[in-house]
């Protein structure tokens, strides 16, 4: 390889590089802004964060982990897609338990509450 192939190539790296750090950063202040301002309420403000959060992975797995359909075959690019299902269904069925955990909790009466050791 030459040596202005190897600059050539690292330039388009370095590029890239800081093309990513920008998005993550603005990624990252989006939501800690729409958190820190109150602007939403709970419910749009951690759907907002989620959504931020699942961009945010995608621009680090193509800028710092160069995943991408064209690596090794599309096989990391397969591993990546039965990860992200498995993280979706991880992370739904916890949110939904969570909810109706919340909802089906028994409310404890003031006379119960004093009874209790």
């Amino acid at each position: 390889m030459s040596s202005a192939h190897k600059t050539e190539a690292s330039a388009s790296e370095t590029k890239n590089y800081i093309i990513g750090f920008i998005l993550a950063v603005i990624l990252t202040a989006v939501p800690f802004g729409v958190v820190m301002g109150q602007y939403f309420d709970t419910t749009t403000t951690v759907a907002i964060i989620m959504v931020f959060g699942a961009v945010q992975m995608i621009v680090h797995l193509i800028y710092f982990l160069h995943m991408d359909s064209k690596s090794e075959g599309g096989w990391t690019l397969l591993a990546l897609l039965f990860t992200v299902l498995i993280l979706a269904i991880v992370l739904i069925g916890s949110l939904w338990i969570m909810n109706h955990l919340a909802i089906n909790m028994m409310e404890v009466s003031p006379e119960a509450a004093r009874a209790l050791p």
